[in-house]
């Protein structure tokens, strides 16, 4: 069984579900994305959004690999760093689109 962290734009929300789902029916371990509840990452501080950040550098580490939810292509700033942080940790990536 592998493990394999989700990352992707908190917009494809439908789409990062599904994926988790269609994943762990496939027979992997599937660590997600935490969706704040609120939507606008502003409203928490400094402090809080670097948890968020730290929380999902921890679920890599513990990862054999990342998917990337890449839809119509789209990578933001937050999920090319969680690439390349994947990569430095030697994990295989995964990518939904080429």
């Amino acid at each position: 069984m592998r493990i394999i962290t989700i990352c992707g734009s908190l917009k494809f929300e439908a789409d990062i579900k599904y994926w988790t789902e269609k994943l762990t029916l496939e027979g992997n371990c599937v660590l997600s994305i935490v969706y704040p509840i609120n939507h606008d990452l502003a409203a928490y501080d400094k402090e809080q959004r670097e948890h968020f950040t730290k929380a999902h550098r921890k679920r890599i580490d513990l990862s054999d690999a990342v998917f990337v939810v890449n839809k119509n292509g789209y990578i933001g700033d937050s999920t090319q760093k969680e690439i390349e942080y994947a990569k430095t940790q030697g994990k295989d990536i995964i990518f939904l689109e080429n």
